[in-house]
């Protein structure tokens, strides 16, 4: 059977590894994960939020009417679509000028729109619709999977590095300040928002997954999503519907970057 290909827009790098880190625990078999955003030949795009919502518009310019059957992403099983949860807090100014007047063209959703915590699906339901609004699309499409973590990835990573009980579990979906406390825990247990920290817990994220899940209801809901995305399609009346080891895996897997996020 041949390795599953998923597709990734993210914010950035760090973020990428602790979403392939959850994939890993959550496909049934091993995958190439090729990140489409951000990308080197394509600089310009930028990355953090900005640079999502920069190729989320230039998906839209192409009048595309779904992920899936976009002729210049072409074969892929799985989409996922990664924004954070703060960006619900951003401004379209804090991208550039031009993007704030762009959002008043294209009559996107307006930024910022402050939602209390918890519940922590406040703020990542307005993400989620600045997605949608971004792409141009109705809706999105049966193998897209939404990825927004309540209020960052750095929660992802608290949950599945920091050994239970721990003060930084409380309020995890909620806290806008994980990254520099996450930093400032010392030289044993701190962790900097580097590509290589990251990296290097790794394999804990995913093997933890299942108290990520349990901590951050965001975590459990892009699990719940992903598992649907590669439900087999129903069949017609009458054929077989197909083996259902497409679906969600209960062991972890192994991926394999076909394009090395910076």
């Amino acid at each position: 059977m041949s390795d599953l290909r998923v597709a990734l827009v993210a914010e950035g790098p760090t973020d990428a590894v602790i979403i392939e880190a959850a994939l890993k625990a959550l496909l049934p078999r091993p995958f190439v994960l090729t990140l489409l955003q951000p990308e080197a030949t394509n600089p310009q795009i930028g990355t953090g939020w900005g640079g999502v919502l920069r190729w989320c518009d230039a998906f839209a310019e192409r009048g595309g009417s779904s992920f899936e059957g976009d002729p210049l992403m072409p074969e892929f099983d799985l989409f996922v679509l990664h924004l954070d949860a703060d960006v619900a807090e951003m401004a379209y100014s804090d991208v550039s000028p031009e993007t704030a007047m762009r959002a008043q063209e294209q009559g996107w959703p307006l930024l910022p729109q402050s939602v209390a915590c918890p519940p922590p699906e406040g703020a990542a339901d307005v993400v989620r619709g600045c997605l949608l609004a971004w792409t141009g699309l109705a809706a999105f499409g049966p193998k897209t999977v939404l990825c927004v973590p309540s209020k960052a990835v750095e929660a992802w990573l608290a949950a599945g590095v920091l050994a239970m009980p721990h003060a930084l579990h409380r309020g995890i979906e909620c806290n806008f300040n994980l990254e520099k406390q996450l930093a400032a825990l010392g030289k044993k247990t701190g962790i900097k928002k580097t590509r290589r920290e990251y990296q290097q817990r790794e394999s804990q994220i995913r093997d933890s997954w299942p108290v990520v899940r349990a901590l951050c209801t965001q975590a459990e809901r892009f699990s719940v999503d992903v598992h649907q995305a590669l439900q087999p399609a129903p069949a017609p009346a009458g054929e077989d519907a197909g083996s259902p080891d497409e679906g969600l895996g209960s062991g972890a897997s192994s991926g394999r970057d076909e394009h090395d996020a910076r």
